[in-house]
């Protein structure tokens, strides 16, 4: 079995364990203007989530939630007054900003049907077309030591209910993508949680994870999981209809599992940039044909008497383009399974989400993040994070604007809560 591959499995799964936080430099200013609104598909009105917002010129960027509604903080320092909304199969989109707060802005994206003949698709080998770009990664991804500030969010549902929601601005210390992740560090600067009061919503099973799991799910640097050699022939590569990003055609290329192996695999898609061979997006799903492995790679504890099952394990990894150079932008994971006890009729369906968008990140820092600050698989944040009742609580930091039904579920666990 390869040691790697399965250490890198056991890090892709969901984040139940946070780390210990320690600040690595201080919060930002209250010098800034605020921009909400929603992202829509100009045609269908169909809201666009995961829909990317960056402030032109700069790294300062977010997502939009499930609900296509985006928040970003733009400081005063910053000289450039537009922001540019991007999604994948569209248009981008710009708006100019005001030298004040601005609400409820609208922002429409028309799809875009341009991509590449499909004569020319058809005449790829797209086990070829993914070697020629894993061998251009460090390349086209950043060839120098960076510092990305993120915001991080975990929530727990136990059927339609929330009964966990944990966030935190981290820091992720990345070294060149010529590098494997082993030096890759992770630092939790200041978080929260919010938890239901009822014993019966106690989530009994672990899952190994935490902040690390933006290291290892980084799968363009992570070559372990997809691109090694001999992790690449565990899969059947084929091409699909190429698609738009940020106004360039991208190559689509679609995989699947072709052997049978000790530990599960994936199957997916990932999206190349045409011109650069650049890696732009991965979507990926635990395969399901096994599940007994599945339990076996992911489950780390358990009450003897109940039952654990995996229904459904998806990944997504975005990267953005600045000045040439490819860097990491947002990961989300979602799992999905059932738990049920022996002898009790009904099961129960669980949901965690986690994701992490970079908002803003530093380049060539000097220094990494101390080792006595550094995130550890052992470290566990519940016990330091339980201000989740400070409106002003992530002062200038960018975070995922909440959905609507996780406000709602935030102010009925305060509620249980007696806040």
């Amino acid at each position: 079995m390869n040691a790697t591959y399965m250490k890198t499995v056991r890090f892709l799964m969901m984040a139940l364990l946070l780390g210990v936080i320690a600040p690595v430099w201080a919060a930002k200013g209250a010098g800034f203007i605020t921009v909400t609104g929603v992202v829509k598909d100009r045609e269908s009105r169909k809201v666009l989530e995961n829909a990317n917002i960056s402030v032109l010129g700069t790294s300062v960027s977010t997502v939009t939630n499930e609900d296509g509604v985006f928040s970003i903080k733009v400081g005063d320092s910053i000289q450039v007054r537009t922001i540019e909304v991007s999604f994948l199969g569209y248009r981008s989109q710009r708006v100019a900003l005001q030298n004040q707060d601005m609400a409820d802005v609208t922002v429409f994206l028309t799809p875009n049907a341009t991509t590449l003949p499909e004569v020319l698709i058809r005449g790829i080998n797209a086990l070829d077309l993914v070697k020629r770009a894993s061998a251009k990664i460090a390349l086209n991804n950043s060839p120098a030591n960076n510092m990305l500030t993120g915001f991080y969010r975990e929530t727990i549902r136990k059927r339609r209910n929330y009964i966990n929601v944990t966030e935190a601005i981290v820091n992720v210390y990345k070294t060149p993508y010529s590098e494997d992740v082993d030096r890759d560090r992770v630092q939790v600067y200041k978080g929260r949680q919010l938890l239901s009061p009822k014993t019966s919503d106690t989530l009994v099973v672990k899952l190994q994870g935490g902040p690390n799991y933006s290291i290892y799910m980084d799968v363009v640097k992570n070559r372990d999981v997809f691109f090694s050699e001999e992790s690449i022939h565990d899969y059947r590569f084929y091409m699909e209809t190429s698609t738009m990003l940020d106004e360039r055609p991208h190559y689509v290329v679609g995989f699947e599992p072709q052997v049978d192996q000790p530990y599960p695999l994936f199957y997916g898609k990932m999206y190349i940039d045409e011109a650069t061979l650049t890696f732009t997006q991965v979507e990926f799903n635990f395969s399901m044909k096994d599940r007994s492995k599945v339990v076996a790679a992911i489950l780390r504890k358990k009450p003897f008497n109940l039952r654990f099952k995996p229904e459904e394990i998806s990944y997504l990894v975005t990267y953005k383009t600045e000045n040439g150079v490819s860097y990491l932008n947002y990961m989300r994971n979602s799992i999905r399974f059932k738990c049920d006890w022996k002898r009790k009729l009904f099961s129960t369906t669980y949901t965690v989400v986690t994701e992490m968008v970079v908002t803003d990140k530093r380049l060539n820092p000097l220094t990494g993040i101390p080792y006595r600050q550094v995130f550890r698989d052992t470290s566990v944040l519940s016990d330091k994070v339980n201000n989740f009742y400070d409106e002003n609580f992530w002062e200038g930091y960018n975070i995922i604007a909440p959905s609507e039904s996780l406000e709602t579920a935030v102010t009925k666990l305060k509620k249980a809560n007696g806040k």
